[in-house]
């Protein structure tokens, strides 16, 4: 019945709301899923369609890959942005879950290196361009949906963007702590890393027949529709909107990709088990899915969001540090655990008020197109080669010329033993 409401009426009842999450949030299930599958099987997917002699070439390149997601999102941003304030939230929010759909078939049928040659990579290369393309798409327009049906309860319902991440965390973790300990090498190079990717596929025809029947929101259809919004105007109309949100969104970003990498991280550096990056990021996914919504609610019940989200911030800046000081000297699982878990509560405080901030500073008319590339943009303030490729640069910082690890914070440590 929830769902019904959503799709069927704008009932605001608290049914009614129910629905209206489930309608934006699966889409952004199947977009950050395909996204975090890509980047917790990086060790997998380098060996199967970049191969190279030197293990941290073939990782820096499937990370590159990875990456140029990140150039055509802001892209994606303007582009759909502009569709769905023009066309309207359903419109937008249908035309980016079936952009995603293209690409996650193209990664689950691609054959690997070993069979196609280079046309494997260029084919996932371009698979991850389009799925950046729909990412980027996606964010602002589902924001603008959850708050114009969520009235009062604004910061609740935009924080399930948030709270939806954080599911799609547990899953991706519980698929790869089971085929990391019930598969060989050899299996989970072959098919196995394929798997999650057919869940995604199973995801998506659900999210399209929802979101093609959900209802428009009533402050779109009483809002005046622009002809088109260019980027120049928008900024000319609210550049401190646009500035405050760019900010904001440079920490939250910013944090992601450092929870991001930290399978990697323990994989290739501390060489922990496959298996521990994914129990940890389990654990980090059920508080940031738990907290985001949690601090959603009470944003809505101080009326004040930015506080909530200057202390977290603050809170996450002086103790990263420490908890990744923590994982190399204690390379173990239950350092690993902790350092996820408690980045990702904190993390929650922040990410899980921005929504609803971010689509307070513009009016109707613009909020789709000017919450997008601002977030978007925020993933990349300062250009492709500091933002979109930090994960290669972190791959990079942590080895030596000879392709030996080597810890980050010394690098006069030595490498570390592989034996």
């Amino acid at each position: 019945m929830a769902i019904e409401a959503a799709v069927g009426g704008t009932s605001t009842a608290r049914a009614g709301l129910t629905g209206v999450i489930v309608a934006a949030t699966i889409g952004n299930v199947l977009e950050w899923f395909d996204f975090l599958v890509y980047g917790f099987f990086a060790v997998t997917i380098s060996e199967v369609f970049f191969p190279s002699s030197n293990p941290t070439i073939s990782l820096l390149l499937t990370f590159s890959a990875f990456g140029l997601a990140y150039v055509v999102r802001p892209l994606g941003a303007v582009i759909v942005g502009g569709y769905t304030d023009k066309h309207g939230r359903k419109a937008g929010l249908t035309l980016s879950i079936g952009l995603m759909m293209i690409g996650t078939i193209l990664m689950l049928v691609t054959p690997g290196y070993a069979t196609i040659g280079v046309v494997a990579p260029i084919i996932i290369t371009l698979a991850r361009l389009l799925q950046g393309f729909s990412v980027g798409g996606e964010f602002g327009s589902a924001v603008a949906f959850l708050v114009e049906h969520g009235h009062e309860r604004k910061g609740y319902s935009a924080s399930w963007q948030w709270g939806s991440t954080g599911i799609i965390s547990i899953i991706v973790s519980v698929f790869g702590v089971v085929l990391t300990t019930q598969l060989t090498h050899e299996q989970l190079i072959d098919w196995g890393w394929r798997v999650p990717y057919v869940f995604g596929l199973l995801i998506g025809p659900a999210g399209l027949y929802i979101r093609s029947r959900m209802s428009e929101t009533p402050e779109f259809l009483a809002a005046a529709k622009p002809e088109s919004v260019p980027i120049g105007d928008l900024l000319r109309r609210h550049p401190m909107s646009v500035l405050l949100a760019i900010g904001a969104s440079i920490v939250s970003n910013s944090s992601y990709y450092l929870l991001l990498y930290i399978p990697t991280y323990g994989q290739k550096t501390l060489h922990l088990p496959a298996y521990t990056g994914f129990v940890a990021t389990l654990v980090g996914g059920v508080l940031l899915a738990i907290f985001s919504v949690i601090a959603g609610h009470c944003s809505d019940k101080v009326r004040s969001r930015a506080p909530i989200m200057l202390w977290a911030g603050l809170l996450f800046l002086v103790t990263s540090y420490p908890v990744f000081w923590l994982m190399v000297a204690y390379p173990s699982l239950a350092a690993c655990v902790f350092a996820v878990g408690w980045l990702n509560l904190v993390k929650a405080g922040y990410s899980g008020v921005l929504p609803s901030l971010l689509s307070e500073q513009f009016p109707v008319e613009v909020r789709a197109v000017g919450g997008h590339p601002v977030h978007a943009i925020g993933r990349d303030p300062r250009g492709v080669q500091q933002r979109r490729f930090r994960p290669p640069v972190i791959a990079a910082v942590v080895t030596r010329r000879d392709g030996a690890l080597v810890h980050p914070k010394d690098s006069r440590l030595g490498p570390v033993d592989r034996r």
